[in-house]
C-alpha cells in the first residue's frame, strides 16, 4: 500500500535525516521508503507516545492515530507526549501537536474514536503498518484478528508493573522456510479470564517502562518498512526493569484445522 508517489527528500529533510543517510543500511532510498509509509497507531498512551514521537522524528510520512480519550493528570507520569498545559484535551488532538512540534515534513491523521470490530477493517486497511498501543486484551485479540483478515502487519506489544514484551505478527505470510508465520493467538491462544490482571490504575506502572518497550516498537516498524534487520516475528521479547535483563521466546505457527490434508 505503500504510495511510491512524491518519493523526493527535499534539502531540508535530507539535512534533518543525515544521520539515518549516512547508515548504509538505510540511505536515500530507505529514508524516501519511510516518508511514502502509513503507520497506524492504536493508543495515544503510554505506549503509543514514545512509538508516535520516534516515528515522527524518523520520517514516516503518514501517522494515524486512534484514540477516544482525553489526557488526565495521571497519563503524564509516563505519557510524555503529552503536557500539563493540555489535561482535558483529546489525545489525538494533543499527540498531533506535539508531533507538528518534532516534524512538520509528517501528516497526522487524528481519529477520535474507540476502535472496534464495526470500524477496525476500514481504518486498518489504510494504512501499511498497525501498531497496538492499547492496554487492554479486547483490543490486542480484535486487532490481531483484523490485521490477519487485511493482511497488515502488527507490533503488539504489552506492559505490566515493571515489565514489557514486544512482538512483529505477519501471519499471513510465510517464513524463508515456507512455514506460516504464527499469529497473535499462536503465542495467546486465549484471553485471561476478566478481572485476572489488575489494570494500570489498579496495578500501576514503571513511569520509564512504556519509553523502553515503545522505542522497541517504534524500531520495529522502521526494520519492517527499510528492510533491515531481522523483525521480531515468531519472537515475543521480554524486558525485566528490575533485572535490566531481556528474553527472547520463540514461538510458532500451531496446526490449523484448514492445514489437514
Amino acid at each position: 500500500m505503500i504510495d511510491e508517489q512524491n518519493t523526493a527528500l527535499s534539502q531540508a529533510e535530507i539535512e534533518r535525516y543525515a544521520r539515518h543517510i549516512i547508515l548504509g543500511e538505510i540511505g536515500g532510498p530507505g529514508q524516501q521508503k519511510l516518508k511514502r509509509a502509513r503507520v497506524l497507531v492504536v493508543g495515544a498512551g503510554g505506549l503509543g507516545a514514545p512509538v508516535l514521537q520516534y516515528l515522527a522524528a524518523s520520517g514516516v510520512g503518514t501517522l494515524g492515530i486512534i484514540d477516544d480519550d482525553r489526557v488526565s493528570l495521571s497519563n503524564l507520569q509516563r505519557q510524555i507526549i503529552h503536557s500539563s498545559d493540555l489535561v482535558g484535551s483529546a489525545k489525538v488532538e494533543s499527540a498531533a501537536r506535539a508531533i507538528a512540534a518534532i516534524n512538520p515534513h509528517v501528516t497526522v491523521e487524528t481519529h477520535e474514536t474507540r476502535i472496534a470490530r464495526e470500524n477496525a477493517a476500514d481504518l486498518l486497511r489504510r494504512y501499511d503498518i498497525i501498531v497496538d498501543g492499547s492496554d487492554n486484551f479486547d483490543t490486542r485479540y480484535l486487532l490481531a484478528d483484523i490485521c490477519l483478515e487485511e493482511k497488515r502487519p502488527l507490533i503488539s506489544a504489552a506492559l505490566g508493573r515493571f515489565d514489557g514484551s514486544v512482538t512483529t505478527l505477519m501471519p499471513y505470510a510465510a517464513n524463508p522456510a515456507g512455514e506460516a508465520n504464527p499469529s497473535y493467538r499462536d503465542l495467546f491462544p486465549n484471553p485471561p479470564p476478566p478481572g485476572l490482571l489488575p489494570a494500570c490504575a489498579e496495578a500501576g506502572v514503571l513511569g520509564v517502562l512504556p519509553g523502553v518497550i515503545g522505542t522497541l516498537q517504534a524500531t520495529e516498524v522502521i526494520k519492517l518498512i527499510t528492510g533491515i534487520g531481522e523483525p521480531l516475528i515468531g519472537r515475543l521479547l521480554l524486558y525485566d526493569a528490575l533485572t535490566s535483563r531481556f528474553e527472547t521466546i520463540k514461538y510458532k505457527a500451531r496446526k490449523r484445522s484448514d492445514d489437514a490434508a
